[in-house]
């Protein structure tokens, strides 16, 4: 044995206990009180235009959190006055509050202090204001989903393999353009909201012509659009119109590229149309260069003018061109460029910088809703960076213009999407991707209901359906 390794040993240990046994008279051992700082009931007892109004709290103990019924908002906000049964010999350190309420405020946060010494305990008292709302309560979407996600229904067989690229959405139809075996047919949105897909067939009694004769389309106010896709000169590009999808089109747009002086090449590949509740408006089908075939559109169904407008940037195969309102602001974008705001002749006098939302946000939608606006886009799932198709929603409420509300929302602090839903987390190399919304009315003719809609090629499509913000206690 080696005695002098087996004494350190001893040594080692015993210096470790005694180590042990000092640091313990360190710790503070527990002294029992009777000095109790329980807070068992609460109230503002000066509330109102008057003062005269009691608001009683509820006492969440586990999140040692008040909340009150709302507080109207001619209160007097430096004198708020709180009283409270505590435990005994307890009170609030504080009892008349200022609460540093500002005009734009839904709720303010303050912290009650129960003292009874040495002990104390503090609650978050949540002051919510009695103020209006406005817009979608965008915490209590619906989700409708034939997409690719987990979420929901799977994706909707129209498609797979590229099949359907182009899509429409009016709240009451869905509109799929497949060149497959599925064909052009529409989906009632009441039967997808019952887990239902029954095709409504849409009649193509003489859609011929072009390198592909429907690919794609636009649902507007129960009528459906319908384009070829022309990839050559020689190849036709014509835009057909149903008002009733049994009965045969009409062609509206019958354009032989090639004679069509400064046209470009390739048209169809994204279609946009904007018409007022008249029926009046533009559409537009950008082509692989800085050339734009323009339609003029007048009681839904008559072409008066074909033209060709050009811009300053190439925005590419899968682009968009979208009218804001009964404005005539647009809102224009590629699948790999910012998103602009343009008049009808392609001129555009505003662009969003790239880092603002995702630079592969595309079919961007302006919805007023609710006395509140907001910016609808679905992401193309192009590839590369773009590697995802997601509906986004942003608030854009601030401004009296477009130009104004965009610029508002560039310089604030916070551009996070008040509301996101993933149609696909893949990508695709010939993403058709849309956009879509419809509100609903009620019999007063007020907003009720807020839905929105995203598609893209192989994934399928979503619709989320929002109430109308309400105020809650």
């Amino acid at each position: 044995m080696n005695f002098n390794r087996t004494i350190g040993g001893v040594l080692i240990a015993l210096i470790g206990f005694v180590g042990f046994t000092s640091c313990s008279d360190d710790f503070p051992s527990n002294v029992e009180s009777d000095k109790y700082t329980d807070l068992k009931s609460v109230k503002i007892v000066n509330a109102g235009a008057q003062g005269n109004e009691v608001l009683e709290g509820t006492i969440d103990e586990a999140t040692k959190t008040i909340t009150f019924p709302r507080l109207d908002t001619l209160t007097d906000f430096s004198a708020v006055k709180f009283e409270a049964v505590t435990s005994d010999g307890a009170t609030l350190e504080k009892d008349v509050v200022n609460i540093p309420f500002q005009k734009g405020d839904t709720q303010r946060d303050v912290i009650l202090k129960v003292v009874n010494s040495p002990r104390f305990k503090e609650y978050k008292a949540v002051i919510r204001f009695k103020v209006p709302v406005y817009g979608a309560d965008f915490t209590k979407g619906t989700v409708y989903d034939y997409s690719s996600n987990p979420v929901g229904n799977p994706t909707y067989a129209g498609f797979g393999g590229g099949l359907t690229r182009g899509t429409g959405f009016d709240g009451k139809h869905v509109l799929v353009i497949n060149r497959g075996n599925m064909g052009v047919h529409l989906l009632s949105v009441e039967d997808l909201k019952n887990n239902v897909t029954k095709p409504i067939p849409v009649n193509t009694t003489g859609v011929t012509g072009g390198t592909y004769p429907y690919n794609m389309g636009a649902q507007v106010n129960g009528r459906t659009y319908i384009a070829s896709l022309s990839t050559a000169l020689a190849s036709p590009l014509k835009l057909y119109y149903w008002e009733d999808p049994a009965a045969a089109p009409q062609v509206i747009a019958n354009i032989n590229v090639g004679s069509l002086a400064g046209a470009g090449t390739r048209h169809g590949d994204n279609f946009s149309i904007g018409l007022d509740n008249n029926g009046n408006g533009y559409a537009y089908f950008i082509s692989m260069g800085t050339q734009i075939i323009r339609l003029k559109i007048e009681a839904y169904k008559n072409v008066t003018e074909t033209s060709v407008i050009n811009t300053a940037v190439v925005y590419g195969q899968w682009s968009f061109y979208n009218r804001i309102g009964n404005t005539d602001n647009y809102l224009i974008t590629g699948h790999d460029k910012v998103v602009g705001i343009a008049n009808n002749g392609g001129g555009v006098s505003y662009n969003m910088a790239a880092s603002s939302i995702p630079v592969h946000a595309g079919d961007p939608r302006v919805i007023e809703f609710n006395g509140e606006r907001y910016l609808l886009v679905v992401t193309v799932p192009r590839g590369g960076n773009a590697n995802d198709c997601k509906m986004y929603v942003y608030n854009i409420t601030k401004g009296a213009n477009i130009v104004d509300a965009i610029t508002a929302f560039e310089q604030s602090d916070n551009k996070k999407a008040i509301y996101e839903f993933s149609i696909s987390g893949n990508t695709t190399t010939a993403p058709g991707t849309q956009s879509g919304y419809h509100i609903v009315k009620n019999a007063e003719g007020k907003d009720e209901k807020l839905m929105i809609y995203g598609a893209s090629a192989d994934f399928g499509f979503t619709i989320v359906e929002f109430p109308v913000n309400v105020l809650e206690d």
